[in-house]
């Protein structure tokens, strides 16, 4: 079992990124070589193309953010709510999602089932109300919501959060922005917190998988004539990809769904990378979770279109098909950091005499590294590379 508490670093004030790196592949890169880990080599996401080897197959997540931050006003008392869009919910257990009904985390001072909030768009009001129906306990602290439009129509979530949705950072860039009086842009951010290839059709994520910001166009062209390979999936990023481990293992941690699609095509581009002796690079912790959800599929005579994968990576896993991969730098006790940590170890290494995995210690080094260095954390961060 992983303690939680062997997650945890210190990180110095001034460390977390609020803006990208401009351009977005001018981040700095952590290099770790597997059978060299107490080695570190600094360069840019723009090395990419010369790290990795003609054949080498990269794998994209390619989900779009949605502008799933929203606020309105209370209609009865004039109070003013914040909420973050989750999914569509059923109607009724079991049932299909309704374009109309949402779950929705819901911040203001008093809660009321029935209340109505006229959502804004800027300062301004909308044509868009919002009915607190009943919270829920999946995930905890959400609501059931109904959104209607003045017109008479639903409340598609697109539609309706294009209109008046704010791009949903993460709180710890907000709240750094806020100390630093920083009110940022959210036209800025809306084009900044989304990856260079987000297929438009795939608009339902809450989060951006963090790793895909670093490309650019540019990049994309100089990895395909440098002879590495694409393969694109789909992982739907939820809120809970921010919470903490709050168990004292992590294998306790009750580990939250996300909506994952991978194609026969793709399933087949990857067997045929690693037949032909190449590596397959995971962009990101969304994309290995997904391979990785369909790898024991591989064999069935027909692939589930999409899957709900609640897939939690602990030190001591095999991966199936994740060679290598590229992640950004993590919050301390989430399950994101157990998952690189189990990257940068064999799965069959003894512990340290702690008890401690010996892939926690190899990224904690390597944290450590990062901070001395001067590298910038999290989601506008920079890059370590695990070959």
């Amino acid at each position: 079992m992983l303690r939680t508490d062997a997650l945890d670093y210190h990180l110095p004030d001034g460390v977390i990124a609020t803006h990208p790196a401009e351009p977005r592949d001018a981040a700095r890169l952590l290099v770790i070589r597997r059978e060299q880990p107490d080695r570190f080599d600094h360069r840019r996401v723009a090395n990419l193309p010369e790290l990795l080897t003609p054949g080498d197959r990269l794998v994209f997540n390619t989900t779009r953010v949605l502008p799933a931050r929203f606020r309105g006003l209370r209609e009865d008392t004039g109070g003013r709510v914040e909420g973050l869009y989750l999914h569509d919910a059923p109607a009724e257990p079991g049932a299909a999602p309704d374009a109309g009904l949402w779950l929705a985390m819901l911040k203001s001072r008093r809660h009321r089932e029935g209340a109505i909030v006229r959502l804004l768009a800027g300062e301004h009001p909308s044509p868009y109300t919002l009915e607190m129906l009943e919270p829920t306990d999946d995930p905890p602290g959400a609501w059931r919501v109904r959104v209607r439009s003045d017109s008479g129509g639903g409340g598609a979530a697109p539609v309706v959060l294009e209109s008046v949705g704010l791009t949903p950072l993460p709180p710890y860039i907000l709240a750094v922005r806020k100390a630093a009086h920083d009110e940022g842009d959210d036209r800025l951010d809306r084009e900044q917190y989304q990856t260079a290839y987000a297929d438009r059709a795939q608009a339902a994520s809450v989060a951006a998988p963090t790793a895909g910001l670093h490309f650019t166009p540019g990049l994309l062209a100089a990895l395909a004539a440098r002879g590495i390979d694409r393969t694109e999936v789909v992982l739907h990023v939820g809120a809970g990809t921010f919470k903490p481990v709050e168990t004292d293992t992590v294998e306790a941690h009750p580990m939250h769904a996300e909506w994952c699609s991978m194609s026969p095509a793709a399933v087949g581009e990857i067997q045929r990378t690693r037949a032909a002796g190449g590596r397959v690079v995971a962009v990101g912790t969304t994309s290995v979770r997904t391979i990785e959800s369909y790898a024991p599929l591989a064999g069935a005579a027909e692939l589930p279109d999409h899957l709900s994968t609640r897939l939690l990576v602990t030190p001591g896993a095999r991966f199936a098909w994740t060679d290598a991969m590229l992640t950004n730098f993590h919050l301390p006790r989430s399950t994101l950091m157990a998952l690189v940590a189990a990257r940068l170890q064999d799965p069959d290494e003894p512990p340290l005499p702690d008890g401690t995995p010996v892939g926690v210690e190899r990224l904690k080094a390597a944290y450590r590294e990062a901070i001395e260095r001067g590298y910038r954390f999290y989601s506008f961060g920079d890059a370590m590379l695990v070959l």
